[in-house]
């Protein structure tokens, strides 16, 4: 017997779901880019003459004072605007579970160990370089993001060309991260709990669900619910980016009989994901690297001082090493005990590089830092730093890597999107084993006359 794709580590998943994966990258590739620009303006404008200007701007207050919310802009874009950003990943990673390729649990655990593995070892390594630092453990967390736009904004600096599965998995490794992350930010850094506003959030969730599950999508009525969501969320002490992954996880995937069922079209959480990534990528992200990535540095000696403090060693070594040995050793774990394989033409070494673009957090990072230091304080500068020394330093050797067997993967890029047949579907895809894999996944896009097949052949 031939093993099939899911019976390999990084095999192809079905042609429809790659297809999917490759728009959604696309979009966050673009919006990785505008991250970087934006990351960039803030540096620059920092380390300028300039510098009061922009801690202005950034601490310029701005909303109700009798709601509670005369926030500075800096804190509006962590809190509000990453909302957006987490209501998409919430949308995505419900997606990938119900009607995505990682429906299957064989499929799933790859991605899922990975990310528990490289949220495990950075926290670890940084709790080992700050043990009997006082009060630097707050941050044990700050290591433990991936930021997906900033890892394929560098994929599309360095030109390589990743197969598909291979982007799927980082792709889908990034959104289990992002989970995790937000789990941790609601467990361990809401530092008092109000009851009362946290219950009342549940009835404009509770009418939002209810409505998304009607496939009612007027913006009239679902915007000012989730607003209601994330005020009193935010109200609560519990940081208001969980309003986003709670409302994400209301919305349908698949559509009802009522409505025509799965094969009447795509479900209303691919919709909303299709209207507001966008947003995300390009205007939530890159605002908030803005007003979050703004660090003094004081040149040279700025930079041997901040990085001479335990706490930003400790987020270099959780990203660098830790992303790198949490990442390649869950997968090899997952090898080892489901004796799975990797696909043919990959090796190891794409493994490692894609851990090392792991390592590539940002984003989440410097929210956790804000939230374990408080914004403006000393060690937020100095955890500003190790967060991007460390992603420099990933993403460059991450380049070192994958740049090294670009010419393999431009090879099986190639050998996927040539000789595309009149169903759509590339040849690549078209092994007996595959097209009977994607054809049982889905049963819709099998082509006329050609009916599928319940069993691969031997």
């Amino acid at each position: 017997m031939t093993s099939t794709a899911s019976s390999r580590l990084f095999g192809r998943g079905s042609w429809s779901e790659a297809s999917r994966i490759a728009s959604v990258l696309r979009k966050e590739t673009v919006g990785g880019v505008l991250l970087l620009i934006g990351t960039v303006v803030a540096l620059t404008w920092a380390n300028s003459p300039w510098a009061e200007a922009y801690e202005s701007l950034r601490d310029y207050r701005l909303g109700p004072a009798s709601l509670h919310l005369d926030l500075p802009l800096g804190t509006w874009a962590a809190d509000g605007l990453l909302a957006i950003f987490f209501f998409v990943a919430g949308l995505e990673l419900k997606r990938e579970f119900v009607a995505g390729d990682l429906r299957d649990a064989r499929r799933a655990a790859l991605p899922v160990a990975a990310a528990v593995g490289g949220m495990a070892v950075p926290a670890l390594l940084y709790v080992l370089v700050n043990l009997g630092s006082g009060g630097a453990l707050e941050g044990w967390a700050i290591p433990t993001a991936t930021d997906i736009a900033f890892a394929l904004a560098v994929l599309a600096v360095i030109s390589t060309h990743l197969p598909s599965a291979l982007r799927t998995f980082l792709l889908t490794l990034a959104v289990v991260d992002d989970l995790l992350a937000i789990t941790i930010i609601a467990i361990f850094y809401t530092s008092a709990l109000a009851v009362t506003p946290l219950l009342l959030a549940l009835v404009p969730l509770a009418l939002f669900g209810f409505l998304v599950q009607k496939r009612i999508r007027s913006w009239w009525l679902l915007i000012p619910l989730a607003v209601v969501t994330w005020v009193l969320v935010h109200e609560s002490g519990v940081h208001a980016t969980v309003a986003g992954v709670l409302l994400a996880f209301t919305v349908p995937v698949v559509r009802s009989q009522a409505a025509g069922g799965p094969d009447a079209g795509p479900g209303l959480a691919e919709h909303f994901e299709h209207r507001i990534r966008p947003i995300s990528a390009g205007v939530a992200v890159p605002v908030f690297a803005f007003f979050a990535a703004g660090v003094t540095i004081g040149g040279l000696s700025g930079l041997t001082e901040s990085l001479t403090d335990r706490v930003a060693l400790g987020i270099v070594v959780g990203l660098v090493l830790g992303k790198v040995i949490g990442i390649t050793l869950a997968t090899w774990l997952v090898s080892r005990f489901t004796r799975a394989q990797l696909a043919d033409d990959l090796s190891w070494w794409d493994v490692i590089g894609l851990a090392l673009l792991g390592g590539i957090g940002f984003t989440v990072s410097l929210l956790i830092g804000e939230l374990a230091f408080g914004q403006g304080s000393e060690r937020d500068e100095h955890v500003k730093v190790g967060v991007l020394v460390g992603t420099i330093a990933s993403a460059l050797l991450a380049t070192v890597v994958l740049r090294a067997r670009n010419r393999v993967y431009k090879r099986l890029e190639l050998e996927e999107t040539s000789d595309v047949d009149s169903d759509g579907i590339p040849d690549a895809w078209d092994t007996v084993d595959d097209r009977a894999e994607h054809e049982i996944d889905n049963p819709s896009d099998t082509p006329p006359g050609r009916p599928a097949r319940p069993f691969s052949e031997s």
